[in-house]
């Protein structure tokens, strides 16, 4: 079977990148190793988690919020199977909404696991071990990413589990350690921890969400506290047990001193690493760096010059959109066209309640620079619909150039915050100016407002409303 382009993975670079692929013309095959499509991000990912944080948000909302409302439930309780019941439904119907996709895009998919004979042949060996030879002009690389852990926590996926496990757990536990305090931590945490789980944070730098804005991970750290989260920063895991009935996790704190934590489960969520077993890249001359990622140049072409790799097993944040931009990039690259994508402008999203959102630039990231800044904030308690919705906690915040006004970041945690980052998003692929934002008509009563309102503060105006 000859192919234009075969591309290795199924998650939203891959899939995505079949799609644009197939509409410009190319005679496209996809490969997908497991049974179903959509990879990390559709099947235990950004989808079943968020599945589950609607859920449990539902239930915290039930128990601490309907009484104000003027809403009363008796024998509130939490169904944990039809929780995860729901959750299957809509990775299922989102699985098949993807296979759809390629049928309708005339895209052939390939159940195995690919791998390369050289730079044009690529095998794929089914469940049953049978081999199929493709050749091809192109491929893309987009087998992603797997959970990262360090040694004395590997997961036995029993007690020390993983996101993936986390996702299937048939009880709420009455206590979870929580190593790491980055994005899956926190979210799967929140999971828990609405449904009355005692949630504790095991994180080794300073700061929760570290890689973003340290204003945002303080505001973080004080609504995760009320909602029952303790942290122990700066604090290194030595090692992992499974006692039988739950977990002993042995660290040293920020004293250096060793303590330990007992609990019913024990998360690792110390981030992702990307995923390239049994490519044989070798095969091609390729070789991963000493984060196991594939080397590109800045067209996302790897040494192979007919061979492209993108999303998780490259180089840059670990999220599913920036998969599919590189997915599409690469399409269109290999069309002719002239593709744009600012690594600058890549929103990151943290799925906890009130939600966190940022793009561009820290005012950490400013200061480092030498990048002569101002700042403006504008604190969501101030606005009509925080109140009305009773969703009060947290701000926006944007950077701007101090000569200049463009916009350089802007940083945000409230209700809706991981819809409401596009508004900044848009701003700063144009340019704008924090003026420019200011001067722009936003609807009452909104959170968005809040945007317009930090703006004005960032240009040397008084907000209006505080």
């Amino acid at each position: 079977m000859k192919y234009d382009v075969v591309i290795i993975g199924s998650g939203p670079g891959g899939y995505v990148s079949a799609i644009r692929f197939a509409q410009l013309g190319f005679k496209t095959a996809l490969i997908e190793k497991y049974n179903t499509l959509g990879g990390t991000c559709l099947n235990v990912g950004c989808i079943p988690s968020k599945a589950l944080l609607d859920s449990s948000e539902h239930y915290h909302e039930a128990a601490h919020n309907f009484l104000k409302h003027g809403i009363s439930i008796d024998n509130l309780k939490v169904d944990m199977a039809k929780m995860i019941e729901r959750k299957a439904q809509v990775v299922s119907q989102t699985c098949d909404g993807i296979k759809y996709l390629m049928d309708k895009n005339k895209i052939e998919v390939h159940q195995g696991l690919g791998s390369f004979v050289d730079n044009t042949h690529i095998k794929v060996t089914d469940a049953d071990g049978k081999d199929t030879i493709l050749e091809t002009t192109y491929v893309v690389i987009a087998t992603g990413s797997k959970p990262n852990f360090f040694p004395g926590m590997v997961p036995d996926k029993k007690r020390i589990i993983t996101s993936t496990e986390a996702l299937e757990l048939k009880e709420v536990p009455n206590k979870m350690i929580v190593i790491g305090g980055g994005v899956i931590g926190l979210e799967l945490g929140s999971v828990y921890a609405r449904l009355g789980c005692k949630v504790e944070v095991l994180e080794f730098a300073s700061s929760i969400i570290p890689t973003m804005d340290k204003a945002l991970g303080k505001e973080l750290t004080k609504v995760l506290k009320k909602e029952g989260f303790k942290f122990h920063l700066q604090t290194q895991v030595k090692n992992v047990e499974n006692t039988g009935k739950g977990v002993k996790v042995t660290a040293l704190n920020k004293k250096k001193e060793e303590v330990t934590f007992e609990a019913d489960y024990c998360l690792v969520a110390v981030g992702r690493k990307p995923y390239t077993t049994g490519l044989g890249l070798e095969n091609i001359g390729i070789e991963t760096d000493k984060r196991g990622m594939i080397e590109t140049n800045h067209q996302l072409q790897t040494k192979v010059s007919n061979v492209y790799a993108i999303g998780d097993v490259v180089k840059g944040p670990m999220l599913a959109h920036k998969a599919s931009e590189e997915g599409v990039f690469v399409a269109e690259l290999l069309a002719g066209q002239k593709p744009h994508f600012n690594y600058n402008l890549i929103p990151g999203v943290v799925y906890t309640w009130p939600e966190v959102a940022a793009v561009g630039k820290t005012e950490e990231e400013l200061k480092a620079e030498g990048v002569n800044y101002k700042v403006g904030s504008f604190p969501m308690k101030a606005l009509g619909r925080s109140r009305a919705s009773m969703d009060l906690m947290g701000f926006v915040k944007i950077l701007a150039d101090a000569e200049t006004d463009e916009v350089l970041g802007v940083h945000m945690i409230g209700a809706r915050a991981a819809d409401m980052i596009m508004e900044a998003v848009i701003a700063m692929e144009y340019r704008a100016s924090a003026e420019d934002i200011a001067r722009i008509c936003h609807p009452h009563p909104t959170f968005t407002e809040a945007i317009k309102e930090a703006a004005l503060d960032a240009t040397g105006k008084i907000a209006i409303h505080i």
